[in-house]
């Protein structure tokens, strides 16, 4: 299909992420890869050695290409990042539907959301240059755009809902990624805690210490932690759902 529009005039990636046509250099012989090969060798790359591994050079060497050759496929790394984010999220979670249903399926979104991440660490360190434009985000930016106006609230109300689901779902994802990677002994051990808990008492932090002694300070982030935060940003929700169906046809202020 056409859109009318020079590929080359749109942003890095969002023409390959669309499956349309994109001039690359051409340099050589006839390319003996094809992008979808190119994209899942940088995703196996940032797999093993993260987000920093994601670099032109690398690239190439990991498909035995020549530094040049690598540009017949992707015309730059924010060409490469684009189409790495699109792979690497893939696919929206089919969600429940149905306005009474919302909460289930928002929480359905946001864990998906955390699990991707847990699978793919690096995601998180992919930079967001703006509202999602490729295939497979836009769909998961739909489905909750369509859990929460069918719940009852504006489009303004649900992009900015979703807004704030991503952003605790990128936040919880990159702790839990930062901690399981850590090597520093945890506050949790014996030894730890043996030092810091006469220090605490001693220097004026008698909550902590008690929630230390009682295992409840920790530097891990459960299920339990995830899902405590999440009820309170749904409650918020909740409460500005109220607010809509209380005053259904308020006009908006001035």
């Amino acid at each position: 299909m056409s859109t009318g529009v020079d590929p080359q005039d749109l942003p890095p990636g969002l023409a390959l992420a669309w499956g349309l046509p994109a001039k690359t250099s051409k340099l050589g012989r006839t390319p003996s890869q094809s992008v979808e090969q190119v994209v899942e060798a940088a995703i196996d790359l940032a797999d093993t050695d993260g987000f920093a591994a994601l670099s032109m050079p690398k690239l190439a060497k990991k498909l035995g290409l020549t530094a040049n050759a690598i540009y017949r496929y992707v015309r730059s790394r924010d060409e490469l990042l684009v189409l790495v984010a699109e792979t690497g999220w893939g696919p929206a979670p089919d969600l429940v539907s149905g306005a009474g249903h919302w909460r289930t399926a928002a929480t359905t979104w946001t864990q998906a959301m955390i699990d991707r991440c847990d699978v793919h660490p690096w995601l998180v360190d992919l930079p967001v240059r703006g509202a999602p434009m490729t295939p497979n985000l836009l769909r998961w930016t739909e489905v909750i755009l369509e859990t929460f106006t069918g719940a009852g609230l504006s489009p303004k109300e649900a992009i900015q809902c979703a807004l704030l689901l991503d952003l605790y779902a990128r936040r919880i994802a990159g702790v839990r990624r930062d901690l399981t990677q850590n090597s520093a002994d945890s506050v949790n051990s014996t030894t730890v805690q043996d030092f810091l808990l006469p220090l605490l008492h001693e220097h004026g932090y008698p909550i902590v210490a008690a929630l230390m002694t009682d295992n409840d300070y920790s530097d891990d982030i459960d299920d339990t932690d995830v899902a405590f935060g999440l009820t309170r940003i749904l409650d918020g929700i909740d409460v500005l759902l109220s607010g809509n169906r209380s005053h259904p046809s308020a006009a908006p202020a001035d």
